[in-house]
């Protein structure tokens, strides 16, 4: 009987063991994959903002030109 249930114990240590270190390795697991993420985020806040600076470069130097003729053309005129 004594040999049952020492076997019983030394078994159920062995299995919590085995699954603090599941535990752990699927934290390790977690704490990577969310690394992963906030480094695919960051790379797509990046390009995304790339993309919006090369598509309002060009506007916002048409405007910045627009801007320049119309102070031109009102500096023209007061001279008029």
């Amino acid at each position: 009987m004594k040999l049952k249930a020492t076997a019983l114990l030394i078994t159920s240590l062995l299995v919590l063991a085995g699954c603090d270190q599941a535990e752990k390795s699927a934290q390790q697991l977690m704490g990577k994959a969310a690394e992963s993420a906030k480094q695919a985020i960051d790379d797509t806040h990046k390009a995304a903002e790339q993309a919006l600076s090369d598509a309002t470069g060009g506007l916002s130097g048409k405007k910045e030109s627009t801007e320049k003729d119309e102070e031109k053309s009102e500096s023209s005129s007061q001279e008029i």
